[in-house]
């Protein structure tokens, strides 16, 4: 049986495809539908890579079906993230590999030691 979206329902859907004009969710095995540019964010958008990432499962609105099974989402003005991504990069510390390189030799030849009992 063909599952029918309504207008305003918030589903699951996975990320097929990013274009210039806006993002294509598979929303199960026979529906699927676009996020257009303008449905993404209230603020001027300018790359879609840095709102959602290639088979990344995210909350979609339905706005509307068209033919063919083919649904214009939305995910203006929600929290759409399943899996928050943190962009940050983890900083180095002043003192780098040091406390490893420090402490390497005595762990290995620990290790050798208890394999040798």
């Amino acid at each position: 049986m063909e599952r029918i979206y309504k207008e305003g329902e918030i589903v699951l859907g996975t990320v097929t495809g990013i274009k210039k004009y806006g993002i294509f969710v598979k929303l199960d095995n026979k529906n699927s539908g676009l996020i257009h540019i303008s449905e993404i964010s209230n603020h001027y958008v300018e790359d879609l890579n840095k709102y959602v990432i290639l088979n990344e499962l995210i909350r979609v609105r339905i706005l509307k079906k068209n033919k063919d099974n083919m649904y214009k989402l939305s995910v203006k003005n929600m929290d759409y993230r399943i899996t928050k991504h943190n962009d940050s990069k983890i900083k180095e510390t002043d003192g780098g590999f040091k406390n490893l390189a420090l402490h390497l030799n005595y762990w290995i030849n620990r290790e050798l030691t208890s394999l040798k009992k």
